[in-house]
């Protein structure tokens, strides 16, 4: 079965203590970086470290199980396990990080930046929760984020409109980004941007 995920960009700000791509450039890649997001990979191999870092507002979507600790500028540590598929929305963050598994960690996360003038939810008709609510589900709704969970068999025909496309909004206006980040189409004219 494949996932698609949807992440609607509604607002963030926080600042870097040390920036983890910078700590870390041949494990943790930016895949999309614009005014509202930063998109990056993750690729922690078993009993990896990462030192102190720190992250804005992020949603975070794990790709395998992972078992990780984290510790904190307090000093307190956390010990979690993390399930594939797990999508998550976390606050800002200072944060050491420890794999404690054997295997790789793999994991997508999406840093939410400063939130442009006059940004606001935009609700369509074309919602893909109500217009196909037994393939769509929200995961996460709150006033900085809307992700939603796209679920496609193998052999279901998918058109432009689901066809590995997420949406978001960028200066107020929805747009389409492909969950690769090739590309991006505003909603309201369908021009490449």
């Amino acid at each position: 079965m494949r996932m698609l995920l949807t992440v609607v960009a509604l607002s963030a700000a926080a600042g870097f203590a040390q920036d983890v791509v910078q700590l870390a450039p041949e494990r943790v890649k930016v895949l999309i970086e614009n005014d509202q997001v930063r998109v990056l990979r993750f690729s922690e191999p078993g009993h990896s470290k990462l030192p102190m870092h720190s992250h804005p507002p992020y949603v975070s979507v794990a790709f395998t199980a992972d078992y990780s600790k984290y510790m904190f500028p307090d000093g307190k540590t956390s010990e979690e396990h993390t399930k594939a598929g797990a999508v998550d929305f976390f606050k800002a963050v200072t944060h050491a990080f420890e794999n404690l598994s054997d295997n790789t960690a793999e994991s997508i996360m999406v840093e939410l930046k400063d939130r442009p003038p006059a940004a606001a939810a935009v609700t369509t008709e074309m919602d893909p929760v109500k217009v196909d609510p037994k393939h769509y589900k929200v995961l996460i709704d709150n006033d900085r984020v809307r992700v939603l969970r796209a679920r496609y068999g193998h052999t279901r025909n998918r058109d432009a409109r689901t066809s590995g496309l997420g949406r978001r909004v960028h200066d107020g206006q929805p747009r389409q980004i492909h969950t690769t980040g090739r590309h991006v189409q505003d909603i309201n004219t369908k021009a490449a941007t």
